[in-house]
Order: structure tokens, then C-alpha cells, then sequence
């Protein structure tokens, strides 16, 4: 089972961060800050996985992807396929660089809603739903025409918003 993923920048301000797991705010924080730490400290020719049962409990991995600005992580157990979840964090990737032509952190912050969309899609519950992103994009675009056509109608009846009153 994924217990977290997490999506930071280099400077280890979190962007992106969902614990499947219950763990109060404080704890995630402290997580973060720990994974942080142990990534920013670590070489860029070494392994992009680790062990990591200090932090998240026995039988926890962490895989990572460093993209220019962005490290991209997730923290599972060992039911999880470490290649698999590697795999995973390209499928993401590819499939945000699809949504916003070659993802950036700004991004990740400014479509806050859209990147959980597409997490959603991947990720639910700790479990991997999908891992093609073609089927990923029709999904998000599916959702992201619900919502346009949800915004777009009226709650009141043409008749009443053509009312005025005071005559």
C-alpha cells in the first residue's frame, strides 16, 4: 500500500503532500521536513531508494525522482514493487507534463485542484488505480467538462433572474 506522496521543491517547501494514513497535520509536517532532509542531503549518483522505518514505521520504503526543481516521493510498504512505484512516479509526470505542457512548480501551485484530480486518478486510498497516462487524461479531461458544465448552470430559473422588482 502507498502510504504518502509527496511532491516538494529543492528548497523542501512542500507543494503537493497526501498521506493515506491517518496522521495529524503536525506529524505530516515533521515528516515532510524529514524527508527533506534526508534527500537534499543525499548525492545525485546514489540509489533513489531507501529504507525508511524510522520515519513511517517498519517495512516502509520511499522512492524518489528529482526533476529540475522538484522532488517527487513516495513512501509504501513492502507490498508495493519498489520498480513499480518508480514507474508510478513517471507515469505522474509524464501524465502532469500532458495537462500543463512541461509541468513546472508554478504549476503544481497554482492548479492545486487539478493536481489531485490527476493524483486521484493514479491514487486512491493507497492503492494504484491506473498507470496509463492516455487513460489518466480522459478521466481528468472527463471531470475537468463535468465541472465546466456544473459552473455553468444557473441556479435560478431564467424567468425569476429577469424579474425586477420595485414597479
Amino acid at each position: 500500500m502507498i502510504k504518502a506522496v509527496m511532491m516538494m521543491n529543492t528548497q523542501g517547501k512542500p507543494r503537493l503532500a497526501k498521506f493515506y494514513d491517518f496522521l495529524p497535520v503536525e506529524k505530516q509536517q515533521e515528516l515532510i521536513r524529514s524527508v527533506f532532509s534526508v534527500l537534499s542531503s543525499r548525492p545525485e549518483n546514489v540509489s533513489n531508494f531507501l529504507e525508511i522505518d524510522s520515519l513511517f514505521g517498519p517495512d516502509s520504503r520511499l522512492v524518489y525522482k528529482h526533476y529540475a526543481t522538484l522532488y517527487f516521493v513516495l513512501v509504501f510498504d513492502g507490498s508495493e514493487n519498489e520498480l513499480a512505484m518508480l514507474d508510478l512516479i513517471q507515469v505522474l509526470v509524464e501524465t502532469l507534463d500532458k495537462c500543463f505542457s512541461n509541468v513546472c512548480e508554478l504549476d503544481i501551485v497554482f492548479n492545486y485542484s487539478k493536481m489531485h484530480t490527476v493524483l486521484d486518478e493514479i491514487v486512491f486510498g493507497g492503492q494504484v488505480l491506473e498507470t496509463r497516462s492516455d487513460e489518466i487524461m480522459k478521466a481528468v479531461e472527463e471531470i475537468s467538462k463535468l465541472e465546466a458544465a456544473s459552473n455553468s448552470i444557473s441556479l435560478v430559473p431564467k424567468s425569476v433572474s429577469g424579474w425586477r422588482g420595485g414597479r
